[in-house]
């Protein structure tokens, strides 16, 4: 089947076979139609682990050298990148701007309906406007096609920027643009056409496994522990200190002075706890490890499991 215009339809906007009889449906088997279709998402995303990998490679190398990744996507993926990008502040301690988000029609697009945005190849270009060399933009679309998407993308080849489009379209029109393509192929809709289901939810899985990876990679975290999150209200900062003794074995009390004497810093409180250091000591070792906790352990002789 083709589109009006005669392009092949893309594999998100083709019709469901498994779901024809779905408005003749009781709810407990409407509700089974649904899971059974989701079910199919993460195994899609597994697939496409390794151009995912070299998505994130490159999110390190840009970040790590002091530039920017931009996201950039319309609608549902749009809205889901600009909750990635926001999460990465209170989780990582990623620096404003670093990391950040351009939805097609702006802010109000995240609560208001703007399909006509995606349109737009100018706002794209606009949106790509602040990209440099060296920076890198990732293109979130479903259907690896959007105007507003493929603008931006082309602007900041232009820029020397390197490309990632995360798609759910395998035969992605726009693909050309990114050194790398990520598609998970989720198939048809339950609903034909509606890719905030199947295609969205394989987008968070894979934008939600990019950044983590990245800030894993770039010594955000300590093991598993989120050493670097910013306590900013109460429930966090108890979190803080549940982090810092899970890292260190070291009781409570021990762990909010050293938390004190590190103005804050739970990676310098964990290099302080761990290796006997003074807090100037840990902050330096800590440079030069680029933030890797273990690292700076390492440099200060001081041997973990």
């Amino acid at each position: 089947m083709r589109a009006p215009d005669s392009r092949p339809l893309a594999r998100t906007e083709q019709r469901n076979p498994r779901s024809t009889s779905i408005d003749r449906m009781g709810t407990a088997e409407l509700l089974a139609l649904i899971n059974a279709e989701d079910r199919a998402v993460p195994d899609a995303v597994a697939g496409v682990l390794p151009e995912l990998a070299v998505a994130v490679d490159l999110a390190v190398a840009a970040l790590s050298g002091g530039h920017r990744i931009h996201y950039v996507g319309a609608g549902t993926s749009g809205r889901i990148a600009v909750l990635d990008a926001a999460e990465l502040i209170p989780t990582f301690g990623v620096e404003p701007g670093r990391v950040v988000a351009h939805i097609a029609g702006g802010t109000h697009a995240l609560t208001h309906p703007s399909e006509a945005a995606e349109d737009d190849e100018e706002a794209g270009r606009v949106a790509a406007g602040a990209v440099a060399a060296g920076d890198l933009v990732v293109g979130v679309t479903a259907s690896g096609r959007t105007p507003y998407v493929r603008a931006a993308l082309s602007v900041a080849r232009g820029r020397g920027a390197r490309t990632v489009l995360v798609s759910a379209n395998p035969a992605a029109p726009i693909a050309a643009l990114a050194d790398v393509h990520v598609a998970p192929d989720t198939g048809p809709e339950v609903l034909t056409g509606s890719t905030r289901m199947k295609a969205g939810t394989a987008q968070k899985l894979v934008l939600n496994a990019f950044s983590t990876a990245t800030m894993v990679r770039l010594g955000r975290t300590y093991s598993n522990l989120m050493t670097d999150m910013v306590a900013s209200n109460d429930k966090l900062r108890d979190r803080q200190l549940r982090i810092l003794a899970e890292a260190t074995d070291a009781d409570v009390a021990r762990c909010r002075q050293a938390l004190r004497l590190a103005d804050g810093d739970a990676k310098v409180a964990v290099v302080m706890l761990i290796a006997g250091s003074g807090r100037e000591r840990a902050r330096q070792v800590l440079a030069t490890a680029r933030g890797h906790v273990h690292e700076a352990l390492r440099l200060l002789n001081t041997r973990v499991t």
